[in-house]
């Protein structure tokens, strides 16, 4: 498996992966998150957007949002944050999402951050058990809602 930055060409590929990675969960309330998981564009040009691939066949992806990146949400001063880790379904079991959370945590450790954070939504229980593996605690108290029907859950690791 190789890990590297997404090439403008995967943009539709990678937007076809996350929605697919992310179908099951985005079905209520988070129906409008759909776009923005599809937009692998504007993660492309405004914070770092990272796949695993296997040869040609793309595996999953990840947005590393490092400091001044309009798609940071939760992350304060000193912290590092990653969004949409999606692995597609074909591709599960195999360590990708492991490896891309991985790959976030050295980019954070390299800018200087002492701390990851990132949310979910809480119906994500295989995200959560990998979250768990690679050391990271549910923060309740940093949970929130972008939107009135939809709730994510917060969690953090320090570096």
């Amino acid at each position: 498996m190789e890990l590297r930055r997404a090439t403008r060409e995967e943009l539709p590929e990678i937007g076809e992966l996350t929605v697919a990675a992310y179908d099951e969960f985005i079905n209520g309330p988070e129906e409008g998150y759909r776009d923005q998981l599809a937009d692998a564009t504007s993660r492309f040009e405004h914070a770092e957007l990272w796949v695993a691939a296997d040869g040609d066949a793309l595996l999953g992806t990840v947005t590393y949002c490092p400091p001044g990146s309009p798609w940071r949400e939760l992350a304060a001063d000193g912290e590092g944050e990653f969004r949409m880790l999606a692995v597609h379904p074909r591709g599960r079991g195999r360590g990708a999402g492991q490896a891309l959370a991985d790959l976030c945590e050295r980019r954070a450790r390299g800018a200087g951050a002492t701390r990851m954070v990132l949310s979910s939504l809480p119906t994500m229980a295989s995200a959560h058990r990998i979250y768990d593996r690679l050391g990271y605690a549910r923060t309740p108290e940093r949970d929130w809602s972008p939107d009135v029907d939809v709730h994510l859950v917060a969690f953090t690791k320090e570096l």
